[in-house]
């Protein structure tokens, strides 16, 4: 089948190229969301997908919304029999799925109807799935409501970030997804509709979604943290100033230790820092966690242990 792929991020790379691998099918354009600035300078950058596009040759489509008349009038002449999309990051409107014959295939990183929306893996491990996974669905007018053609299933690991998770759903959904584009080639497989039970939502996650709840259970202080790693990350404050973290672990005996450089051994509040001589702790609603790795404004991350050597807590004092 011709083909014209859209997508945008890193986790969207490894679909495009196994599709470019093909030797069913042929890539012959992307469509891609417009250069956008990046890094120290601020200069335009074109999106993962759209560099390995270059790289290969292919036609690179970026319209601003994907209802441009011009980017429609450009499509049309393409003539795709198939349109997949994999984290592409705007919806497609009408016309544009009219377009291809058989339609638009979306590979979407969660077992649908759980987790529809922008951010499935984040929702997945924030909530404590025990079991992820990926599916490639017809899209229609709906947000992620489309009939499913296939799935594959992801164990979460206990440490697993929403990043590490990711990346496994990225190169397994990359298989699904070409195998779907045989499967709609043979004629052999045909989309079924979504059950009506188990739908949740996910909506994209902010920076102020990141910023930690200290008054939470440590487990939920653990899922947010992870959730959230490496996008957009998690923080809090310390002095008034946003401090960045890295995973963190909840503390083996919930407690500070009985170290005689700990203090007392008594149960941290909500924020409440405790640095002893090989570990940070920071108290939750459900006893305390392990910081591992912070970033204080303007500097590198670095361990826990060197940035409270730096900024000496006070015995009491508290992230917020």
């Amino acid at each position: 089948m011709r083909l014209v792929f859209a997508g945008t991020p890193t986790a969207a790379v490894p679909a495009l190229c196994a599709l470019i691998e093909s030797d069913r099918h042929e890539v012959v354009a992307v469509v891609t969301r417009p250069d956008a600035k990046a890094g120290r300078g601020r200069r335009l950058e074109r999106s993962p997908v759209g560099r390995v596009a270059d790289e290969h040759g292919l036609e690179v489509l970026t319209p601003r919304r994907p209802k441009e008349p011009e980017f429609l009038d450009r499509l049309a002449a393409i003539a795709p029999d198939c349109c997949p999309v994999v984290a592409y990051g705007a919806l497609i409107p009408r016309q544009a799925l009219d377009i291809p014959p058989h339609g638009w295939v979306n590979l979407h990183f969660s077992l649908l109807p759980a987790w529809r929306g922008a951010a499935p893996v984040q929702a997945a491990i924030r909530h404590g799935d025990e079991v992820s996974g990926a599916v490639t669905f017809l899209i229609d007018d709906g947000l992620d409501t489309g009939p499913v053609y296939g799935a594959v299933t992801e164990p979460v690991r206990p440490r697993d970030t929403a990043g590490d998770l990711l990346e496994r759903l990225a190169e397994s959904g990359a298989r699904l997804l070409a195998t779907t584009m045989d499967g709609i080639e043979d004629g052999m497989l045909e989309p079924r509709p979504q059950p009506a039970e188990g739908v949740s939502t996910a909506p994209k996650v902010t920076v102020d979604d990141a910023r930690v709840d200290w008054s939470a259970p440590a487990f939920a202080v653990d899922r947010l943290v992870r959730s959230v790693t490496p996008e957009p990350g998690a923080w809090t404050e310390f002095r008034g100033d946003r401090l960045k973290l890295a995973p963190v672990e909840p503390a083996e005996d919930g407690l500070a230790s009985r170290e005689p450089t700990a203090g007392p051994a008594a149960g941290l509040e909500p924020g409440e820092l405790l640095v002893e001589r090989r570990r940070v702790l920071a108290g939750t609603a459900s006893g305390a966690v392990r910081l591992i790795e912070v970033q204080p404004p303007g500097r590198r991350p670095m361990p826990a242990t060197d940035w409270a050597r730096g900024a000496r807590p006070e015995p009491g004092e508290r992230l917020r």
